[in-house]
């Protein structure tokens, strides 16, 4: 049986500040925010409150039904230097954020990419991240304050 974690809005919170302070440190600012679907769409709202940063959504998804959003705004933004940071919930396994550069083909200083929890065993490397786990060394299932209903 995998156990459960819970991660409380308090910790989101505190996770969002931690992103933003590690951004400061690295003297580095996002012109916007992009929220990837569904789970980064809380900690975008909470960071473009915090940041006074506009904030757009994204739709990947990976587990549920499989949906892919290429977003040709968004791809020419952030080619023509625009500072992006991309956020979700979790970095789990990887495959949305790789997906998204991919799907970009950007690779330059001015896409960064964030998640509240980051697994450590994953195959994408997050420029910025607060809580980190390991599955693979302790297997469990990370539930957020908006998942509690079902």
């Amino acid at each position: 049986m995998t156990n459960k974690r819970y991660i409380t809005q308090e910790d989101i919170k505190h996770s969002c500040l931690d992103i933003v302070q590690q951004m400061y440190k690295d003297d580095w600012r996002p012109d916007f925010i992009v929220g990837v679907t569904r789970g980064g769409l809380w900690p975008a709202m909470m960071l473009s409150h915090y940041l006074g940063i506009k904030m757009y959504t994204l739709d990947v998804r990976m587990r549920d039904g499989d949906e892919k959003e290429h977003c040709e705004w968004l791809i020419n933004e952030a080619t023509c230097g625009t500072n992006i940071l991309i956020i979700d919930d979790i970095n789990d396994t990887g495959e949305t954020f790789t997906w998204i550069r991919n799907d970009w083909g950007v690779l330059e200083n001015n896409l960064r990419f964030a998640a509240l929890v980051d697994n450590l065993p994953s195959q994408f490397d997050l420029d910025y991240s607060s809580i980190e786990i390991n599955k693979a060394e302790n297997p469990e299932w990370i539930v957020f304050p908006y998942e509690e209903w079902w």
